[in-house]
């Protein structure tokens, strides 16, 4: 025995796939807004360069280097006074957390045991997005990041500590600046660092103006 009308049933089933219909529309409408939303930045040309510093403490000298195989405008920061471990590491410029955490492992090198093994990568590590498609980067540090992804920092502001996680053979700051997705070279209070390639060791000596506003 059938119950119901023929009719009923198809207008039934005419609703149910018109509401798919919608949904399915909705959805990738919220898809295409999605990658709307990262794709177009991703185009635009970068803003001007933001006026960084370097990332360590007002007024102290450090030496910047690069050697060969490090990669092109890549830079290692070494204080030249006092402990290397442990050293604050500062943002140089007011930007926002877009990464706070482990690249590749971090190894075993610590101030107790500074000839343990290598890790592979950046170890505990810090990028900050500063708007205009300006990215810094800094990796190595000695434990995990005082900063969080999402968080607004200011010029200045405390990320880290250095260290020597990841592949790093002594403790030091690795760090980066990127327009884009291209590596450039580092300018530091309005002016060129000087290392580009890497096809020779090089280092130079700079002192710091991340000072207090």
């Amino acid at each position: 025995m059938t119950t119901g009308h023929p009719r009923s049933h198809r207008r039934t089933r005419t609703r149910t796939r018109q509401t798919l219909r919608v949904l399915l529309a909705a959805c990738a409408l919220l898809v295409l807004a999605a990658v709307a939303a990262f794709v177009v930045p991703q185009l635009l040309p970068p803003g001007p360069r933001p006026l960084f510093q370097m990332p360590v403490g007002c007024g102290e000298t450090w030496q910047l280097g690069t050697y060969p195989g490090h990669g092109e405008y890549d830079v290692d920061f070494f204080p030249l006074d006092g402990d290397p471990w442990g050293q604050p590491v500062l943002a140089s410029y007011a930007g926002t957390v877009t990464v706070a955490g482990i690249n590749g492992s971090l190894g075993g090198r610590t101030p107790d045991n500074p000839d343990g093994p290598r890790g592979r990568g950046g170890g505990y590590w810090v990028k900050i997005d500063h708007g205009g498609r300006w990215e810094t980067q800094y990796l190595h540090l000695l434990e995990p990041p005082l900063v969080q992804v999402g968080q607004r920092v200011a010029q200045g502001e405390q990320l880290g500590r250095i260290g020597s996680t990841g592949n790093s053979g002594a403790p030091h700051l690795h760090y980066e600046q990127r327009r884009g997705w291209q590596k450039v070279e580092t300018w530091f209070d309005g002016q060129p660092s000087g290392i580009t390639h890497d096809d020779a060791e090089y280092t130079v000596r700079l002192t710091s103006n991340n000072c207090p506003a």
